[in-house]
């Protein structure tokens, strides 16, 4: 049975022509698995499914070398993984066939020629990126802080006043923000800000008997203790009590005492 493998770097990238030529080749389009993931990782998804599933007789067919790996000691391994198994290999761009003695050297050489295009391929884009910084661009998202932004949250922060969350607030941005900005020298080397917690102030309790508003007290009530002027009487003198009872008058005698003639008549 052929069983087709194609692999891509990138999502963005299209392996239909890999497909293609593995149709060709005679592989079936539902044994044909497909990769999205960089050739240097010696563990794929799809890949690990086909080594799975591969029996003795089977024959594993690729575009390319490069698209089982890039890497010399992985591609030799998995070559002598197959062949142990019984499995054949068979690149068809590249006119390898594992199942003749031609094939096998062309193998080995082909692996070698793999591993040095990876290689070029990763000095060219560091040699690239050197150069750009070279030139002042920066790669990668730009910054949420100006240079003035950032020299400002330095002197914040040396000063010792401001905590960085309050700096980070300042700018509203997040505290790693600033934290990657600032001096990694001075990190952790100033005063701690000192943080102001205000103190709670104390609740004023409501008085134990309110008044309720628009509502007069009542004629006679003694404030605070709930007794009436009548009950007021009675523990206090005669004349107090008239007096707290509002009797006493020019008509109503305050005392009374009996006279000469057994009649009685005011003090």
């Amino acid at each position: 049975m052929l069983v087709g493998y194609a692999r891509v770097s990138t999502a963005e990238q299209n392996p239909d022509h890999q497909t293609d030529a593995l149709l060709r080749a005679g592989a079936a389009r539902d044994d044909i698995r497909v990769d999205h993931a960089s050739g240097a990782k010696a563990s794929r998804p799809k890949l690990d499914l086909i080594l799975r599933v591969l029996r003795d007789g089977d024959v594993l067919v690729v575009t390319r070398l490069d698209r089982l790996g890039r890497s010399v000691l992985h591609l030799v391994t998995l070559g002598a993984q197959l062949r142990e198994r019984g499995v054949g290999l068979n690149v068809v761009e590249q006119g390898i066939d594992t199942g003749t003695a031609e094939g096998r050297a062309m193998f080995g050489m082909l692996l070698v020629l793999a591993e040095l295009q990876r290689e070029l391929i990763v000095a060219n884009t560091l040699d690239g990126l050197a150069a750009a910084r070279a030139r002042g661009r920066r790669g990668g998202r730009p910054a949420k802080l100006s240079p003035d932004q950032v020299a400002l949250a330095q002197r914040l922060y040396d000063a010792g006043e401001h905590t960085v969350a309050q700096i980070a607030g300042m700018f509203t941005v997040p505290r790693s923000t600033v934290y990657g900005d600032l001096d990694k020298a001075t990190v952790g080397a100033r005063p701690r800000a000192q943080k102001t917690v205000p103190t709670p102030s104390r609740p004023v309790r409501p008085p134990r008997h309110p008044e309720r508003p628009g509502r007069a007290r009542a004629v006679g009530m003694t404030p605070g203790r709930g007794r009436t002027a009548s009950s007021a009487a009675r523990t206090t003198s005669p004349a107090t009590s008239r007096a707290l009872l509002g009797i006493r008058s020019a008509n109503v005698p305050s005392r009374m005492l009996p006279s000469s003639a057994g009649r009685y008549v005011s003090a």
